[in-house]
């Protein structure tokens, strides 16, 4: 009985080493299959690697060769230039409004154009300057520059600016004069006003100015004029009226004084000369 026992046990013993040693070799197996795959796999990316290679250099020479050949995706694309355009800024002024430009005055806004400087599409003002018979152009996001007609309390006001009395700086005549031209050139309707106010004589004779003193005030006097002619809604006499009353300018004083001016000196030339 203990033989057969002995032998029992044996056999049982060597079943389980049995199964033990398929295992293995099967795991063995597995892993030797699934290392396989991996260098499968990776030979074949190698392989697809090495034939894009040669595709982009053939696609790059029938490119060189065959100019109008449309390219692919994989190609590099030609870049476009976008076209740059004015920043949008909201119009002040419409068309037939009458604007102060400082450096011309008055002017009527006759249209709105677009014009293309320097690649870029500028949308600008048209103005029309009556008084100088000329045309100029604003574009529209420098119409800060722009200044809108006074209104009549303004007018008013200038009106008691003029009727003040004129302060005139104990200085150099080319440094006032620089002063002058500089309040003109600001388009401010209370500059225009004290330029006239300062440099006007009244009844006196305007012969007696110096050249650049008469042309600074005719400059700023038609220039305050012609606002007020606008403003006012009257005619271009009845705003010189209210104008010389105000700097009680009487031209017809002024023309007289200048006749006998004229008349007393041409005796005394001819006394001279005999």
């Amino acid at each position: 009985m203990k033989n057969i026992l002995k032998k029992i046990l044996n056999n049982k013993k060597s079943k389980k080493l049995v199964k033990k040693k398929v295992k293995t070799v099967k795991k063995v197996i597995k892993i030797k299959k699934v290392s396989k795959a991996i260098k499968i796999k990776k030979v074949a990316k190698e392989l697809n690697k090495k034939k894009q290679i040669k595709d982009s250099k053939k696609n790059k020479n029938e490119a060189k060769s065959d100019p109008l050949r449309i390219p692919k995706n994989n190609e590099q694309k030609p870049e476009i230039k976008k076209v740059k355009k004015q920043e949008t800024e909201k119009r002040l002024f419409k068309v037939k409004d009458y604007v102060v430009y400082p450096k011309h005055g008055v002017g009527q806004i006759t249209e709105t154009k677009k014009i293309n400087i320097g690649g870029i599409d500028v949308e600008t003002y048209v103005l029309k300057f009556e008084k100088d018979k000329a045309n100029g152009m604003v574009p529209v996001n420098k119409q800060s520059h722009l200044r809108p007609l006074a209104t009549i309390n303004q007018i008013n006001k200038c009106v008691s600016i003029l009727k003040s009395k004129p302060k005139i700086k104990r200085s150099m005549w080319s440094r006032r004069a620089q002063e002058y031209e500089a309040k003109i050139s600001s388009g401010k309707i209370y500059d225009l006003a004290e330029v006239v106010r300062d440099l006007n004589k009244g009844d006196d004779i305007m012969i007696d100015q110096s050249y650049s003193e008469r042309q600074l005030f005719e400059k700023a006097y038609d220039r305050l004029l012609t606002e007020f002619q606008i403003v006012m809604g009257s005619s271009l006499e009845d705003a010189q009226k209210k104008l010389d009353k105000a700097l009680k300018r009487n031209l017809e004083k002024q023309a007289q004084k200048v006749d006998e001016k004229q008349v007393v000196e041409e005796p005394t030339n001819q006394e001279l000369t005999e």
